[in-house]
């Protein structure tokens, strides 16, 4: 059982890092509450959930091709831009009193979905991860427990996902306007400066 729940606490500590995704989560709880935020999160965890079945099968190895990277952190680098963007934009229409939700939560997935299944960091990180993961568990406990293991650690990834959504969602109701406003801007800024910074590095890799 100290082993189950060292896996869930593993969970935690790779979703806790301030990132794309936990921007988006504030960005959105501020917006819409603590369910459009919650979503940003859930999209995330599918995402992260099939970076872990394409390590379990050796998949993965494909996502390593020059080309393929290439095109993910340009694809991510428009991904993250607009976003943030779109955040600045609509910082100036934040306001407390307005409880109405007009964005789908479907959107709100489909953002956290795309934001992490198209981070190239993503795969690096879950490779480096869960790789080693997948190695000492089946080292140590034999493959019966890997299924085990591996939903600790998503419970881990579930049990943030839920408290970045609460505390997005707390500032939303508990802060003035003007405040929740700047947060946005942040959030936006954030976004942006993580979209140039894959820019960057796909520009770099394409010449």
């Amino acid at each position: 059982m100290t082993v189950f729940f060292s896996y869930i606490l593993l969970g935690l500590s790779l979703a806790a890092p301030i990132g794309p995704i936990n921007a988006a989560q504030l960005d959105h709880g501020i917006k819409h509450g603590f369910f459009h935020s919650w979503f940003v999160g859930l999209g995330a965890m599918l995402a992260d959930g099939l970076f872990m079945l394409l390590i379990f099968f050796g998949v993965v190895h494909f996502l390593e091709i020059p080309f393929m990277q290439t095109f993910l952190w340009l694809f991510g680098f428009f991904v993250l831009i607009y976003t943030g963007i779109e955040s600045l934009i609509h910082s100036a229409k934040i306001d407390t009193r307005n409880e109405r939700n007009n964005e789908p939560l479907i959107k709100s997935f489909l953002t956290g979905f795309f934001m992490s299944l198209l981070n190239p960091l993503s795969i690096l990180f879950w490779l480096g991860i869960y790789g080693s993961v997948l190695t000492t568990t089946v080292k140590q406990y034999g493959q019966e427990q890997l299924l085990l293991y591996s939903s600790a650690i998503f419970i881990g990834l579930f049990i943030w996902d839920i408290t970045m959504a609460g505390i997005s969602s707390t500032f939303k109701k508990y802060f003035a306007t003007k405040f929740l406003k700047l947060l946005s801007i942040i959030s936006g800024l954030s976004l942006i400066g993580f979209g140039i910074y894959f820019g960057y590095q796909g520009i770099k890799a394409l010449f």
